[in-house]
């Protein structure tokens, strides 16, 4: 089994600083991209940022310059580190990952976290 835990979530004024991490753990052969997802209240989900084994990262055209996303290989671990944060930022946010399994070890699988809150106060 694998599992992706995040924690890191919150209420925060405009302007204000949050810090999610997301942890996978479990049977894991390898792991190629890992990201965050956000979805607010009536729409789609949608990608916040992204990062590959080799580093290379990806943002959201809203979030850039604001967030920054990292990545400890050692530990299976995804931060995102958001600053400058806007009311239009709240929704809860979704950590996903590409792992391949030791028990489906021929391909990547798609695995979200539970999701966490993020709610920013004007």
């Amino acid at each position: 089994q694998v599992q992706l835990v995040e924690s890191g979530g919150g209420l925060v004024q405009a302007g204000g600083s949050l810090r999610l991490s997301c942890a996978a753990s479990g049977c894991i052969f390898s792991i190629n991209t890992m990201g965050w997802y956000r979805q607010a209240p009536g729409k789609q989900r949608e990608l916040v940022a992204r990062v590959d084994n080799g580093g290379s990262t990806t943002y959201a055209d809203s979030v850039k310059g604001r967030f920054t996303i990292s990545r400890d290989n050692a530990e299976n671990t995804v931060y995102l580190q958001m600053n400058s944060l806007k009311p239009e930022d709240t929704a809860v946010y979704y950590c996903h990952a590409l792992i391949k399994a030791y028990s489906i070890i021929y391909r990547y699988n798609d695995y979200w976290g539970q999701g966490t809150q993020v709610t920013v106060s004007s």
